[in-house]
């Protein structure tokens, strides 16, 4: 039975056409993505307040809106920000939380209920996901003419291409960006209101009293006729004519008369987007996550092909991003290194085991890898970098499970046996060794596979990939390849003349040196477990001082720019800097353009920015692309100095994309308290002492800024003799310089709302406001400069909570190439150098890396004791002995010395991926430990103690233990050259502490074993 694969040569070879047909098909219909999705689990909530200051905002509409989504319990955290005129709740989900469709349905349910709690004045909270998935294609859509920009031109274009790309097979959504939202307009003069006896807010109740846009009831007899009153605006000459009543002569005039009617953008403007330095609107979309990106892309660019042939002279168009180049270099460049390495692995294959075995050997590469894509295609994994990962990390450990299963067939054959004899018997033997060190090293890498958590959505496939390959390499292993060594003996014996490239590499004086130091260990057995522990406990000495970077930045042509003005800045402005900057930015030889987004986050080009900013008119987010990545992170820095040195007025961030999970920024310190002005004072002193830290560039707080305000002084008793209370002046000063809607016009299936207010050139200044007539209750006129007084006042700009608690987020931005770790410790050390503490009532937390770093470890560690437990059992149960478990448990814990050594020795980063190579390390030394260990025990005398006999078998199983060695580090060395910095420490750990491992499986396995068998007998025991 053990041997069927090869007594059924028809079942051999229809297993081997399936798993190529399986595996390709797959491969060609993955979905293929750039990086893995993450669950969108982070959305805002935005309530405009017009008018309302930081406090009131917090009392009537934040607190609010935070108490009633307090109740939802699968939200991890709620964080708001009160400005003037409003709101913004942040609502982040538990990790835990897979499913978030429902829970995000109640919050939109919750929002319903707390709308009608909100002051009337206030608009209906509006919702938003902060969407995590990158976008497959960027478009935007230029004005190239001369003359001002037609917004309303450009908008209707730019539908007019969201239609097109909506029906493109695979699209899951499609936005606009820079969209313009048009009204009409109508502006009177104060003076020419008050002599008619009106308020911009009596000309837009009568306007929208004209505006008649519900049924008048039906007619019911024989047929049903609807009635409607025909006086609804549709049109700017309707809305001119609409008539006006007015109050101080009772007669009727037309609103065209008395104020001026106009079609336009609302002004001043939300957000804006900037293409090639022209005003443009930009269409962006994704892709469901099923289908392939690259598919996708050819369908959208005919699309673009036809549409960009049509369009109207004075319009471009052009592409800010295609997702599909990145994915199809991405992927290039990681099956591109699992191709060299398969290469590498099967031409010392072929040195060290002959050639014989090193085609067997590299045809179980390919196998296992189209088994792993059947697998993936069935189980909805994609393929992105990560899942390939998976692949790069478990090539040793494919490799290794057919390395020893050839060499054990070999070693039968050579010693007589028939080809059925020799797999029977290689079969029988290596079956449950292989089978313990497969699913010890399938439960190291369970925890990545199942972490909960963005953080486990990035990195889940890695586990998922490895465990697939694992056990595809195994059932291999014991089936066709073993067949397939057994068919190459019948087809090509070997000669009896001994040739390295039929037999393999083999050198007499080394073999003796080797022999001598097996004798010599042995014979003193803890001499032998002692000098294999040196490697491994240095390395732990030395695991403190590694460096630490949990995810590395990309090598991508890409990076972000942002730019922060003081929060009272116009929109205007930020657009004079941001061309401004562009200019600047542009004269460096690598940068080939820069793409501005004004007043509101740009759609998502990566996969972990988080779209959060609106509303923010000094706000600008630019998309850097470079000519090529040569000196990616020296262009980033002299830009960064360029641009600080130019702009000293604004805090501008030159930005390298980041890989893992999202994160504000690198270095952020929670304060919590009571008091505003005494959180503001210690964000000050934090930032103080952040700004000494070395490689820190800038920094920011929530509570910096102190906003002017002009506070009005009522004479409360003139103004009542004159017919007038606070809350009236309040509501004719509002409605008159920011403007109040009236009905609106239906262009099609465009709603433009009708907004009344006073003329420009009555709003630009203070004395003309100061002159406003107001009309009092009787009827008179009443200038505003009678009833108060103005003067500017210092305010509070912004007030910030976390879960219901005052909070002042100070943060700091570091240099590219900056470790936040080491930052962050040197600045830990400054606290504690300064005895800094903080005032009762107050605390601290730490954010950013950090947290996004801590909160991954813990959902790796978090499943580690029951594993461990697993881990055990299966080891007593394939060795029956918990001795002979605990010095396995001894090999898997010296391997975690043996890549900190590694890193160490090589200068490399401990983070992610090099915790993902030292779970590979782990299992490459239990495989090697756990074959020697069970040639040990099926040797009748080796099992005995016999110091001979132990050195024999050692002998033995040295030529699979070294080619099992020497093909990984050599496999894995086009990752340790990698230039993007993402795979050199999962490489170095690996490939660096193979050697180590080594050691562990001839020295230390056999030292350890001899020692128990001596004390065993010492004892009169057994193991």
């Amino acid at each position: 039975m053990l041997n069927l694969f090869y007594r059924n040569r028809q079942l051999l070879f229809l297993s081997i056409a399936l798993i190529i047909v399986w595996g390709l098909s797959a491969f060609l219909t993955l979905p293929r993505l750039e990086d893995p999705e993450i669950t969108q689990r982070n959305s805002t909530v935005t309530t405009v307040f017009p008018g309302a200051s930081p406090e009131r905002v917090e009392a009537l509409i934040t607190d609010k809106i935070e108490e009633e989504l307090s109740e939802i319990e699968e939200i991890d955290s709620l964080e708001s920000t009160s400005n003037p005129g409003l709101s913004v709740v942040a609502i982040e989900l538990k990790e835990n939380i897979r499913n978030v469709d429902p829970v995000w349905a109640r919050v939109r349910s919750q929002l319903e209920d707390v709308t009608p709690q909100l002051p009337a004045e206030a608009l209906e909270p509006e919702y938003e996901d902060s969407g995590v998935k990158a976008s497959a294609l960027i478009v935007g859509l230029k004005w190239e003419l001369d003359s001002p920009a037609n917004s309303a031109i450009l908008r209707r274009v730019a539908e007019g291409l969201e239609a097109q790309l909506r029906n493109v097979s695979g699209t899951d959504k499609v936005e606009i960006f820079g969209e313009p939202d048009e009204e009409i307009l109508v502006e009177a003069d104060s003076a020419e209101l008050a002599q008619l006896g009106l308020t911009a807010q009596v000309l837009a109740q009568q306007i929208n009293a004209s505006d008649a846009k519900v049924s008048a009831g039906e007619l019911r007899n024989q047929d049903e006729l609807l009635l409607e009153v025909s006086s609804n605006l549709d049109s700017l000459e309707r809305v001119r004519r609409i008539p006006i009543r007015v109050e101080a002569t009772g007669k009727v005039a037309q609103l065209g008369d008395i104020a001026k009617v106009t079609k336009g953008v609302q002004q001043p403007v939300s957000d804006l987007t900037l293409i090639d330095g022209q005003p443009a609107i930009v269409v962006s979309a994704t892709v469901e996550s099923d289908f392939r990106v690259d598919t996708w892309a050819e369908q959208a660019h005919q699309v673009l092909n036809t549409f960009e042939t049509n369009l109207s002279d004075g319009i471009g168009m052009t592409v800010v991003l295609d997702q599909s180049l990145y994915v199809q270099q991405r992927l290039n460049g990681v099956v591109g290194n699992l191709v060299m390495s398969s290469l590498l692995v099967v031409g010392v294959s072929l040195v060290i085991l002959g050639w014989r075995s090193a085609l067997i050997v590299g045809a179980a590469l390919p196998l296992a890898t189209l088994t792993v894509f059947g697998a993936m295609k069935s189980l909805g994994i994609p393929l992105h970098q990560m899942s390939v990962t998976g692949l790069i990390i478990s090539l040793g450990l494919l490799i290794d499970n057919a390395i020893v299963v050839v060499d054990e067939v070999q070693l039968h054959l050579q010693a007589g046996g028939t080809p059925a004899q020799a797999i029977q018997q290689a079969v029988k033997q290596l079956a449950v060794p292989l089978l313990a060190s497969t699913m010890t090293t399938v439960l190291a890498f369970v925890p990545i596979a199942t972490s909960p958590g963005g953080t486990g959505e990035f990195i889940g496939t890695i586990g998922s990939t490895v465990i697939l390959a694992l056990i595809s390499s195994l059932v291999l292993s014991l089936t066709v390849i073993a067949a397939l060594t057994g068919l190459m003996h019948q087809r090509f014996p070997q000669p009896a003349r001994k040739r390295w490239w039929v037999h393999g590499f083999a050198n007499s004086r080394l073999t003796t040196v080797y022999r001598w130091s097996l004798a010599t260990v042995f014979r003193r057995p803890i001499l032998g477990i002692i000098l294999a522990m040196v490697l491994p406990i240095t390395g732990f000495i030395q695991f403190a001082s590694l460096p630490q970077q949990f995810f590395p930045p990309t090598n991508r042509d890409q990076f972000q720019v942002e730019i922060e003005l003081p929060a009272t800045s116009a929109i205007s402005t930020t657009q004079t800097l941001a061309l401004k900057a562009r200019e600047v930015m542009q004269e460096h030889p690598k940068v080939a353009d820069v793409q501005w987004f004004l007043g509101k986050s740009a759609p998502s080009f990566f996969y972990n920015i988080i779209s959060n900013r609106r509303n923010a008119a000094n706000y600008a987010q630019g998309i850097v692309q470079l000519n090529d990545t040569d000196d990616l992170r020296g262009t980033v820095q002299t830009l960064q100095t360029k641009l600080d040195r130019d702009f000293p007025e604004a805090q501008i961030l030159v930005k390298q994309l980041e890989q893992g999970p999202p994160f504000d920024a690198p270095i952020e310190l929670r304060l919590y308290g009571p008091d505003i002005d005494q959180l503001r004072e210690l964000g000050n002193q934090m930032r103080g002492m952040l700004a000494q830290v070395p490689n820190v560039i800038h920094t920011q707080a929530d509570l910096t800024e102190i906003a002017p305000k002009l506070a009005l002084t009522v004479d409360e008793v003139i103004a009542q003799r004159a017919g007038l209370d606070n809350g009236e002046i309040a509501t004719q000063l509002n409605s008159s310089l920011d403007g109040v809607t009236g009905g609106s016009i239906l262009e099609g299936t465009e709603e433009l709302p009708v907004r009344v207010r006073l003329a420009d050139r009555q709003r630009g200044n203070l004395s003309q406001i100061e002159s406003l007539d107001l009309l009092s209750s009787n009827g008179s006129r009443v200038p505003f400069g009678a009833l108060a007084s103005t003067s500017l006042v210092p305010d509070i700009s912004t007030i910030v909570r976390r879960d219901g608690q005052r909070i002042n987020t100070v943060q700091a931005f570091l240099t590219a190439g900056a470790l936040p770790d080491t930052v962050l410790t040197q600045f830990q050390q400054q606290l504690k150098d300064l005895n800094f503490g903080l005032p009762p009532s107050y605390r601290i937390e730490y954010g950013g890396e950090a947290d996004a770093r801590g909160s991954a470890v813990g959902n790796l560690l978090s499943t580690v004791g029951v594993l461990m437990v697993l881990m055990t059992a299966i080891l007593v149960l394939s060795f029956n002995s918990f001795a002979l478990a605990g010095v396995l448990a001894v090999v898997a814990i010296a391997a975690i010395g043996l890549a900190a050594l590694a890193l160490w020795t090589f200068d490399a980063l401990f983070g992610f991926t090099a915790i993902l190579g030292t779970l590979g390390l782990i299992g490459l030394a239990l495989n090697d430990s756990i074959v020697v260990l069970a040639a040990l025990q099926a040797d009748p005398l080796a099992r005995q103690g016999d110091r001979k006999a132990t050195q024999e078998v050692v002998l033995k199983a040295t030529r699979h233990i070294i080619a099992t060695t020497v093909t990984t580090i050599i496999g894995f060395v086009p990752l340790m050259l990698d230039p993007t910095g993402f795979w050199p420490p999962l490489a170095i750990a690996i490939a660096g502490g193979l050697g180590g491992a080594t050691l562990l499986a001839l020295y230390f396995i056999p030292s350890t074993y001899l020692w128990l068998k001596r004390s065993a007998h010492r004892t009169s025991g057994g193991i």
